[in-house]
């Protein structure tokens, strides 16, 4: 059935349970999971908060250390189940976009992700990124609700 997982995360707490459920899936399948973080980029009009008084280095260093600690928990989880797991993080304007770019550049057959994931100020803006993967999206898309 499926081979390939992408698992995105925003390291929110929901983003945390569909990893979880995404490696058990995995597990039951035989198959590999890819943990994918978007790194949304330096922006001079802020919608967040740490964009209003730092430059982009300071920004992109922060949002670097965001990805690697979501990814590593994908990473981590993972290894615990046995399945086998990659990590990428790229940085772009539009999450979902990145999502998708992901999935068909590694060659997943199905995007796991959570229903939704942070419920700040940056969430009600963007609106819902996985409501535009399952609307772009050409891969099978799983919502862990």
């Amino acid at each position: 059935m499926f081979r390939h997982i992408l698992i995105p995360t925003d390291g929110s707490e929901r983003s945390l349970e569909a990893i979880e459920n995404g490696i058990r899936l995995a597990s039951e399948l035989g198959a590999r999971v890819t943990g994918y973080h978007a790194t949304q980029d330096f922006a001079a009009i802020a919608y967040r908060a740490e964009m209003l008084e730092v430059t982009r280095e300071h920004y992109m260093a922060q949002a670097r250390l965001r990805a690697t600690t979501a990814l590593d928990e994908v990473r981590h989880r993972a290894k615990l189940a046995g399945v086998e797991c990659d990590v990428e993080s790229t940085a772009h304007e539009h999450p979902h976009r990145g999502i998708i770019e992901s999935a068909e550049r590694n060659g997943c057959d199905l995007i796991l992700m959570a229903s939704h994931g942070r419920k700040d100020i940056q969430g009600l803006l963007l609106g819902s990124e996985t409501q535009k993967v399952l609307t772009h999206s050409k891969i099978p898309v799983l919502v862990y609700r």
